[in-house]
């Protein structure tokens, strides 16, 4: 039954409604409609194609011109999902092709590449879900990708296509992933270098090892030389999803659950393929100065890697178990050292799993196991933000090796076993996690650290009335005191000075006239501290208790204070001076050192999937890994017929199902001889590796994709990816994409790279010079009175803003969103293009707003750009006959604004700012509407000049456009076309003109004109003289070219 409500104007492509647009049978046969946009845009995409137009040779290929400068710009290429592009995808593309295809016209050589990122889990998910095998279903994708990229003229190179799925590309991710494995981090050089250097350095007794090297047993040897590659297998706590059957990394986990499909994730060990990224964590933090990338997202890496300079501490253990051992804590804050008065260790720490085994006498296991095993569920994101501190007291207890005490030993879910040590000591005066726990519990809270006020308090208590009673007033005389102090300045050896001067004065009594503001401020923050008695406020400093009286901890600058001992006092210092002391204490008894460490963990690499790229690596009886040797490579991925994952609390790698591929012998594999005989059994290595590996290094493939014998050849990496002539950092010269990737991806990207630039293999530590984020396009969605979102195409817009569901009647609110398919609110481009063309929809993406800011998709505004682009046709083309159009003679006014327009479109381009540039346009053919009488506004040259600026927004219609001039070529390959400077300048400027100080008109006055002609002409202005009326004029100020001011 059809609805008899209003259908939602604003929803039409949600409602397979086409938009308004002028009948078609009362068009003029020669307008720029949708069908001659199509006819248009499809002819030109087949010229280009024959053409091979976007195609960039490189450096020695036939068609190379070395004289041009490089411009290498590529977009972070897609995952081709099953349901295709939404319109958000294209307006990153849109954006590079515009700027490719100016520096084209700016006389660069241009490497414009697009592939396919179609290995990982989303791909796997689908295949699942329709029952057709992923190698089918990416296929397909990419091919439905390729067509709607294709049909937006979008300028890619498509000679360098590939996909991480291809053999000829994974080989080479299986290559990369053996030169990290053969690598080794020197700590020294701080760079990687091979692993055969290490061997050679412990052989001369120049590396540190457990033992002589020669002394060592081969399997020591090989342990030793195994623990320092970059690529190596650890038993790591790691995200477990039971329903995804995998391991996640940290930024696949949103609250405690996968980012695919919202699955609930566990934390478990296991034994997984992990690369020492931390190694390079100092060096990634560094080299963020030297790229030209969006400062938020800097500071999230900085934050995602997260260096901290402290000192590890070791605290001695009352355990039977652990008798003469000791619980080692990172703490960026040593100077509290003296405050800790109880220590937390992770559920997952085996500090745990000891007292689980070998109880204290005070553990209650019970309890503590079930604390373990209920903290397994959550997510490291949860445990840190939870407000809910929960613990379970391990029953041992540890010494503070500043104050000799006894202290209790907590297990708590906020201290995370992949931060630090996974212990800390806790010091809850002054930090707020540690308050919070204390106070739950009813843990000790001792001061150790005073801001200036405080200790001045403090001061006062202990000093003011040593051995007298302090009698009535002694809240008057400490806020006479604290007042004096305040207006003293920084210092605190003073505070004895002003005790006396307050003590000595009248005490201030409650009607006393005059008494300071300060002083009465004093007296009310007093009642505010519950400061009531002298022998209270004495009580909590002699007790170090006034943070644990007062509410909240303090982690503020200050004073140290309780903080002495028989071999060393931090009393008075400040806290870079206390730090420096108690690191150096800590070190000089063997009790600590200075550390650095980072938040950033190592990258956990192993994935529990079918559809990724297969390790190069193969296990003989004892578990011992092998490489495959580089001439075998790739190892192929096996057909699987039933590649759905087992959902269990097991981890179970698919690949394990093809035993005939996991089983075979050293020889089949590829093993060099020298390590293993080529009759020796062996297993494959059935973990496969993530999604983020092949996107790890795509930007290098795509130098020389076609190369067989390298991974890009080094002629064309370093033309294309090195630093420049003039020095600077190297890489792709503008990466374009989405800021939900500054933590993974990227990171992941610049350390392979780092790595490979160690080993020789790539000209640049950094693979993206300059980093773009654009907006994310967002699209309408509604929502119930209860918050509840409710499907777009259940709705009905009912009156002009107001939106209703149509079964009910029930007034809904629209609202911004991202797109989502359970929303019903994604938009198809395919149907945008059908309905207006691609040169339309390119301009209204960018048109929007600026790039990077995030924009509703709203279809009632791509009629503007739509009608700009006839009017823009018709300054060329006759709509009744077809013919061209154009002006005999050129306009002086409209030559004037093409220069301007020229400029403004090259600034704005450099800029990124296209929605300026089009508005430019937009003005600039306004104006030449304006003007025109029907044979033409623009002459032939000023209509190809202007063909020439539109042609990288609106790429088909520019073409059509110089074609129809007689000139040849693709107006893409034209060089930019220049504008003159001095056309710039006004003619004539506007000028006002005050009479008694008051603007009375103004006028035009030729630019660059002298005091006489501004006098002249502000004089003789109709306007001017009624309001002189006769008046004789004392004189006249001028400021030329800003102001004329008549004084009568």
């Amino acid at each position: 039954m059809v609805s008899s409500r209003p259908r939602p104007r604003g929803l039409a492509y949600f409602q397979g409604m086409p938009m308004t647009q002028p009948a078609r049978d009362s068009t003029p046969t020669h307008r720029y409609t949708a069908d001659l946009a199509g006819e248009i845009e499809l002819r030109w995409q087949t010229r280009w194609e024959q053409a091979a137009a976007f195609r960039q040779p490189n450096p020695g290929e036939p068609g190379f011109d070395a004289t041009k400068p490089r411009f290498y710009c590529l977009d972070m290429f897609p995952y081709p999902s099953g349901a295709g592009l939404h319109v958000g995808h294209p307006e990153g593309y849109t954006a590079t092709d515009i700027i490719s295809r100016y520096k084209r016209m700016k006389g660069f050589n241009v490497l414009h590449p697009m592939g396919w990122d179609a290995f990982g889990l989303p791909a796997e998910q689908y295949a699942i879900q329709t029952g057709v095998h992923p190698a089918i279903t990416t296929r397909g994708a990419i091919d439905n990708f390729r067509r709607q990229l294709k049909r937006f003229g979008f300028s890619y190179d498509w000679s360098r296509e590939f996909g991480t799925i291809d053999e000829g590309y994974y080989a080479w991710t299986q290559w990369v992933f053996l030169r990290l494995y053969n690598a080794w981090f020197d700590e020294k050089a701080r760079i990687a270098r091979h692993i055969d250097e290490l061997v050679a350095m412990a052989s001369r007794g120049e590396a540190a090892t457990p033992r002589e090297w020669g002394r060592m047993t081969a399997d020591e040897q090989r342990d030793f030389i195994d623990s320092r590659r970059l690529a190596y297998r650890s038993e790591m706590v790691v995200n477990w999803c039971p329903k995804l059957g995998t391991v996640l990394a940290n930024d696949e986990v949103i609250d405690g659950r996968s980012e695919r499909g919202g699955y609930p994730v566990v934390r478990k060990p296991l034994r997984q393929w992990v690369f020492r990224i931390t190694a390079y964590a100092d060096r990634l933090l560094q080299q963020l100065a030297a790229v030209d990338w969006p400062e938020s997202t800097k500071a999230m890496q900085a934050e995602w890697i997260g260096r901290s300079e402290g000192a590890e501490v070791d605290f001695a253990i009352q355990h039977p178990e652990t008798e003469g051992g000791s619980l080692r804590v990172f703490t960026t804050r040593p100077d509290t050292l003296f405050g800790a008065t109880y220590m937390v260790v992770a559920p997952e720490h085996p500090l745990v799993a000891a007292v689980l085994a070998h109880p204290a006498p005070e553990t209650d296991v019970a309890a503590l196991r079930a604390y373990v095993e209920r903290t397994r569920s959550r997510s490291d994101l949860e445990r840190q933000e939870s407000k809910e501190k929960t613990g379970v007291f391990t029953g041992v207890h540890a010494i503070n090796p500043g104050t000799g005490e006894r202290i209790p030993v907590w297990a708590a879910d906020y201290v995370l076993i992949g931060y630090g040590t996974g212990a800390i000591m806790a010091v809850p005066a002054h930090d707020e996690r540690d308050y919070e726990f204390a106070k739950a519990f009813g843990l000790a809270i001792r001061d150790v650290v005073y801001p200036r006020a405080v200790l001045a308090v403090r001061y006062f208590a202990r000093h003011a009335y040593p051995t007298t009673d302090p009698g009535p007033h002694w809240r008057d005389q400490m806020a006479e005191f604290m007042t004096l102090v305040a207006a003293s300045g920084e210092k605190i050896d003073d505070f004895g000075h002003w005790l006396d001067v307050a003590l000595a004065a009248p005490h201030a009594g409650p009607d006393k006239k005059g008494r300071a503001a300060s002083h009465g401020a004093w007296l009310e923050t007093f009642d505010e501290l519950g400061f009531t008695s002298f022998a209270d406020v004495r009580r909590r400093f002699e007790e170090a208790s006034y943070y644990g009286h007062h509410g909240e901890s303090y982690d503020g600058p200050g004073i140290v204070a309780n903080s002495t001992n028989s071999e060393v006092s931090l009393d008075g210092m400040e806290k870079a001076d206390a730090i420096r002391a108690v690191t150096d204490w800590l070190s000089r008894t063997g009790r600590g050192h200075g550390k650095v460490t980072f938040r950033l963990r190592d990258w956990v690499f192993s994935r529990q999937r079918y559809w990724g790229e297969p390790f190069p690596i193969v296990y003989d009886g004892a578990g011992r890994a092998y490489p495959i040797g580089e001439a075998h490579l790739p190892v192929r991925l096996p057909e699987l017929a039933d590649y759905a994952p087992v959902e269990s609390d097991d981890p179970q790698p698919l690949l394990a199902k093809a035993a005939a591929w996991v089983s075979t012998t050293a020889g089949q594999a590829g093993v060099d001889p020298a390590l293993l005989p080529p009759d020796t059994p062996v297993r494959r290595e059935t973990n496969t590796m993530p999604g983020s590996a092949g996107s790890s290094w795509y930007a290098i493939r795509y130098c020389d994709p076609g190369n067989s014998r390298r991974f890009a050849g080094r002629e064309a990496e370093r033309y294309w990816m090195g630093p420049s002539s003039g020095g600077g950092v190297g890489g792709v010269d503008l990466y374009v994409g989405g800021s939900e990737h500054a933590v993974g991806h990227l990171l992941y990207a610049r350390f392979w790279q780092n790595v490979l630039f160690d080993l020789g293999e790539v000209s640049t530590p950094e693979p993206f010079r300059r980093l773009f984020h654009q907006g994310l396009i967002t699209s309408f969605a509604y929502q119930d009175h209860e918050k509840h979102l409710v499907p777009v195409d259940e709705v009905d817009e009912a009156s002009e803003g107001e939106f209703v569901r149509r079964a009910t009647g029930e007034r809904v609110t629209q609202i911004v969103a991202k797109m989502s398919k359970s929303l019903k609110n994604v938009v198809n481009p395919d149907e945008v293009i059908a309905e207006f063309g691609a040169d339309t929809f390119r301009l209204y993406e960018m048109y929007m707003g600026p790039l990077e800011a995030s924009k509703p998709w709203n279809p009632r505004d791509i009629t503007g750009l739509y009608r700009f682009l006839q009017r823009a046709w018709r300054l060329g083309a006759n709509e009744e006959t077809g013919e061209l159009k154009t002006a005999p003679q050129p306009d002086g006014k409209i030559e004037r604004l093409l220069h301007r327009l020229i400029s403004k479109v090259s600034g704005d381009v450099e800029r990124l700012s296209f929605n300026t540039a089009i508005a430019g346009m937009i003005e600039f053919t306004n104006a030449c509407v304006a003007i025109d009488k029907g044979s033409g506004a623009l002459t032939s040259d000023q209509l190809a000049r202007f063909a020439l600026v539109l042609s990288p927004f609106a790429p088909h219609l520019a073409e059509e456009l110089w074609s129809r001039l007689g000139r040849s070529g693709f107006a893409m390959h034209q060089p930019w076309p220049i504008f003159d400077g001095a056309m710039l300048k006004d003619d004539t400027v506007e000028v006002p003109v005050q009479v008694a100080g008051k603007v009375r008109g103004r006028v035009m006055i030729p630019a660059g004109a002298d005091v006489k002609t501004h006098e002249t002409i502000a004089l003789a202005d109709a306007k001017v003289q009624e309001f002189i009326a006769g008046k004789p004029v004392k004189k006249i100020i001028v400021v030329p070219g800003r102001m004329v001011n008549v004084v009568v």
